[in-house]
C-alpha cells in the first residue's frame, strides 16, 4: 500500500460509514445536493463527435449528463479515491449497481469483468516501478494501485486509488484523436486497458534489470578475501514484489479475453479488435513474469547451493589443517609423559630426528591435501 493510502485511510476512516444493507450502502445521500460537489472529481468532460466541448472544465456529473442527454455524445468523469458520501450522489445520478459501488469505494479488488444491466464494471490493477539506487532485502520495488471504470451507453467513470496511474496524459492523448474518440465510451475502456498494460511492459523491463544484476552477483566470483555480495534477503524480496506483479497481470487476462472476443452491446464492433491487440500485449508481459518467478527460483537455490559449498569448503579447510597439526601433537604428546625408560631419550640425536619426522610427515599431509584440493 503506498504511502498516500496510508495517509488517506488515517484521515478519512469516519467517513466511510457502510450500511448494513448491501443493497443499500449509501443511505447518506441528500437527493437535494448536486452529486459532483466533491472533491474527489478529477475532471468531468462531454464529448461529442469526437472533440470535447467547450468551457467544460468546471461541469459537475449532473450538469454534464444533462448536456448528454440534451444533445447527444458522452460525459467522462474521473475520480480519486471518493469516499462512499462523495460517491453516493454520482452512484444515484448514473444508477451504478450497489455492489460494483461498493467494490470501487473500498478498492482491494482483484482484476475482472462484471455486466450490471447497461453497465460494465471493469477492475484494473496498476503498476508502477519503485526506482532504487541499490537493492535490498527491504526494498520496494513495484507498488500497485486500483483503477476501476463504469462504462454505459452515454457514460464513461472512472475511480482511481492510489498516488500513481495518474489518467490526465490518456485523456489528452485521446483528445488529439477525435476519429477514435467518436467511438464513444467503448474507445475510452480501451485506452485505459492498453494504458495499463503498457505500464505492465515498462515495469516488467525495469524489473528484468534487477534480475539481470542479482543474477550476476550471484555468479560472480567474490572479491579476494571477501564474500559473495547476495544475500538471501535480496532474492526473497525480489521474489516477494515479482508475485505481487502476478497478481495484478495475471486475473486481467479473462477480462482482456471476454472484451476481445466475445460480442458485447456496450463495445463498438471496430474497438473489439483493438482490445485482441492489448490481449497480446498482456500475454507477453503474462509470460515474462511467470519467466521471472521460475528464474528468480533457481537463483535462490543456486544461491543456496553456493553458500552450502562455501561451508563445505572451511569445513575442509579446518579438518585438514587439524589433520596436520594431529601430527606434532601426538609426537609432543608421547614424549610428554614423564616415564624413565623411554627409547631415544638419552640419544645424541634423539630430539633432531623427531623435529625431523614431525616436519617431514606434516609437509607430506599438507601435499597430499592441497593436490586434492583440500587446501
Amino acid at each position: 500500500m503506498s504511502m498516500i493510502r496510508d495517509l488517506r485511510a488515517v484521515v478519512r476512516p469516519s467517513l466511510r460509514k457502510r450500511s448494513a444493507s448491501p443493497y443499500q450502502p449509501y443511505n447518506a445521500y441528500d437527493p437535494t445536493r448536486d452529486p459532483s460537489a466533491s472533491t474527489a472529481v478529477v475532471d468531468c468532460a462531454v464529448y461529442r463527435d469526437g472533440r470535447r466541448l467547450p468551457g467544460d472544465g468546471c461541469l459537475t456529473p449532473r450538469e454534464a449528463m444533462r448536456r448528454v442527454r440534451e444533445g447527444g455524445g458522452f460525459a467522462w468523469i474521473g475520480l480519486h479515491e471518493p469516499t462512499e458520501a462523495e460517491f453516493a450522489g454520482i452512484a444515484a445520478e448514473f444508477g451504478l449497481h450497489p455492489l460494483a459501488v461498493e467494490d470501487a469505494v473500498h478498492a482491494h479488488q482483484r482484476p475482472k469483468l462484471e455486466r450490471y444491466d447497461d453497465t460494465l464494471f471493469t477492475v484494473f490493477k496498476t503498476i508502477h516501478y519503485v526506482e532504487h539506487a541499490e537493492l535490498t532485502a527491504t526494498s520496494e520495488v513495484v507498488e500497485t494501485g486500483e483503477l476501476m471504470c463504469f462504462t454505459g451507453r452515454d457514460f464513461v467513470i472512472t475511480v482511481r486509488h492510489g498516488g500513481q496511474g495518474s489518467l490526465r496524459n490518456l485523456r489528452h492523448r485521446l483528445e488529439s484523436d477525435p476519429e477514435l474518440l467518436v467511438k464513444g465510451p467503448s474507445a475510452v475502456l480501451h485506452a485505459i486497458a492498453d494504458h495499463v498494460v503498457d505500464g505492465y511492459i515498462a515495469v516488467a523491463d525495469a524489473v528484468e534489470i534487477d534480475i539481470d544484476q542479482i543474477e550476476i552477483d550471484v555468479f560472480s566470483p567474490p572479491a579476494k578475501g571477501g564474500t559473495r555480495g547476495t544475500d538471501t534477503g535480496r532474492i526473497y524480496q525480489l521474489k516477494r514484489e515479482v508475485l505481487e506483479f502476478k497478481r495484478a497481470v495475471t486475473p486481467l487476462a479473462r477480462p482482456l479475453q471476454l472484451l476481445s472476443e466475445r460480442p458485447m452491446r456496450l463495445v463498438d464492433p471496430d474497438i473489439q479488435k483493438y482490445f485482441r491487440d492489448v490481449a497480446d500485449h498482456l500475454a507477453r508481459v503474462q509470460e515474462q513474469v511467470v519467466g521471472f518467478d521460475e528464474l528468480l527460483n533457481s537463483i535462490l537455490q543456486a544461491n543456496l547451493a553456493q553458500a552450502t559449498v562455501t561451508q563445505n569448503e572451511d569445513m575442509r579447510k579446518i579438518t585438514s589443517w587439524a589433520a596436520i597439526i594431529a601430527v606434532p601433537t601426538a609426537v609432543c604428546g608421547v614424549y610428554g609423559m614423564n616415564f624413565d625408560h623411554m627409547p631415544e631419550l638419552q640419544w645424541k640425536y634423539g630430539y633432531p630426528m623427531v623435529l625431523t619426522a614431525i616436519i617431514g610427515t606434516c609437509f607430506a599431509i599438507h601435499r597430499t591435501l592441497k593436490r586434492n584440493g583440500w587446501l
